[in-house]
């Protein structure tokens, strides 16, 4: 790629050395970052399937439509697979082992990360089975919620529900693009067949997204009870950068040039992705708007900007009550990548409060991490099997229920309230990976099932905090 041309945040390997904790197993964290996602798998489970209190469920997810739907993740502690959020996963997952690849093969973490990935995109693909059609939920989030069961042996509805040219949801489909995009960059070394397949369907459903446009909830309103899209500006800039990086086609790169730039930017998740985009080195035009909003983002996280982001008396990074640390980690992998691409050029990064390097940026990350592993007020790690103190009664169906493998007598809908949910007991299965909404602005957590705030994990929690862990590990 010629100098000049737009970075997706510098796709750059870093010498950087990161200083590592004796006292935090970081290696074994990056283990259990990925045993989470087999935890979350539906459909028929691989042979290799490690978390062997799960089994096989929804198997005919998709025979409502006549297409096969089996597969994916179910999103956090329910049963219902969001293709929104599981898009953005699957980005994530993808950016971890395009940025951190090797440091993923030396702790034989790899195999693991690609197969994370491929347990989505095989559904992703799946789930767009022609040109300007994309299937974004099975499940219905409502009738979900009113029962508390097994997903091997569920009895609510599995729903199928699409968007289409007729009604239309550009932001999930330039999400899904991005996803799949990202996907064939990370695939590419190791199977060109299928990054092919992957980087097909991504520029589909990028072509879907730019020619109909539309918020996807407005089509399917039961999706936007549960992820509701603020904007699909963010989704477009985001896959263009992606199919940008995965081809070199300047048609992607114009689509930034044309787009919102978003201004500065809070958050980046699942729902706003406009601060990631680092613009050309000449600092003009929208390329030094997308530059000045990513640097504003991370002045504020490192709380040397003008807006900073909230911290708790403990350190933790606070942006919302409602399960706080996927913010938290999605900004350390961002942290961490710039860190990378500045310690590469030489270069350091001008806050208001003055110049921040990137050994600065990297000790920043580190202590995020070590809060969430353990080094807290409440000497409690957050994520879940990690150390001698983690959840216990996390809000997780599968998790909270015995194994279907160890008594398979069926749970009924509100027999799983009675027996289950509302025990006051450690969660009979060990959910390894997950990473709980974590604890309130002044530090404290409150262990019980109920909490769903902050007892419940969700994938896009865990995806991010692969990378930052694979980094220092």
């Amino acid at each position: 790629m010629a100098p000049g041309m737009l970075f997706l945040l510098g796709l750059l390997v870093s010498t950087v050395l990161v200083q590592v904790d004796a006292d935090i197993d970081y290696g074994s964290a990056l283990t259990k970052s990925l045993l989470y996602f087999e935890a979350q798998r539906s459909g028929k489970l691989p042979s290799g399937q490690r978390v062997t209190w799960r089994g096989d469920s929804a198997l005919k997810d998709g025979s409502d439509a006549g297409i096969d739907l089996n597969g994916g993740y179910y999103d956090a502690g329910d049963n219902v697979k969001f293709g929104f959020p599981m898009a953005f996963t699957v980005s994530l997952l993808s950016w971890s082992v395009v940025e951190y690849g090797s440091k993923l093969s030396n702790k034989g973490e790899l195999q693991n990360a690609l197969d994370a990935i491929k347990w989505g995109t095989d559904y992703l693909i799946n789930a767009h089975p022609a040109p300007n059609t994309l299937y974004v939920e099975v499940g219905d989030g409502n009738s979900d919620h009113q029962c508390w069961q097994r997903p091997e042996d569920m009895t609510t509805p599995r729903n199928s529900f699409k968007i289409d040219e007729s009604k239309p949801g550009s932001d999930v489909a330039a999400e899904t693009a991005a996803a799949l995009a990202a996907a064939s960059i990370a695939f590419a070394s190791s199977d060109s067949n299928y990054a092919f397949t992957l980087l097909t369907h991504a520029k589909q459903l990028f072509d879907f997204a730019r020619n109909h446009r539309g918020l996807y909830q407005n089509s399917v309103p039961v999706a936007g009870v549960f992820y509701s899209s603020s904007g699909d500006d963010d989704e477009i800039a985001w896959a263009s950068a992606w199919l940008y990086i995965a081809t070199g086609d300047f048609t992607y790169q114009n689509f930034l040039s044309s787009e919102n730039s978003g201004g500065a930017r809070s958050e980046f998740s699942w729902d706003d992705k406009f601060m990631i985009l680092e613009g050309k080195l000449s600092d003009n035009g929208v390329w030094a708007q997308h530059k000045n909003n990513l640097e504003q983002f991370i002045c504020n996280v490192l709380q040397k900007g003008y807006g900073n982001t909230q911290k708790s008396s403990g350190g933790m990074l606070w942006f919302h009550p409602w399960n706080n640390l996927q913010y938290v980690t999605s900004a350390m992998l961002v942290l961490s990548i710039h860190a990378d691409q500045l310690a590469a050029k030489s270069l350091t990064l001008q806050c208001p409060s003055g110049n921040v390097s990137p050994q600065d940026i990297n000790s920043f990350v580190k202590s995020q991490v070590d809060y969430i592993l353990g080094e807290n007020p409440k000497k409690m790690s957050y994520m879940v099997g990690f150390g001698t103190s983690y959840p216990l009664q996390v809000h997780h169906r599968g998790a909270s229920i015995v194994s279907i493998k160890k008594d398979s007598s069926t749970v009924t809908c509100q027999g799983g309230f009675s027996t289950w949910f509302y025990k006051d007991a450690p969660n009979p299965n060990v959910i390894d990976g997950a990473i709980v909404g974590g604890p309130d602005a002044n530090d404290q957590y409150s262990d019980t099932r109920t909490n769903y705030q902050q007892a419940e994990a969700a994938t896009v929690n865990t995806a991010p905090f692969v990378g930052v862990l694979a980094r220092i590990a």
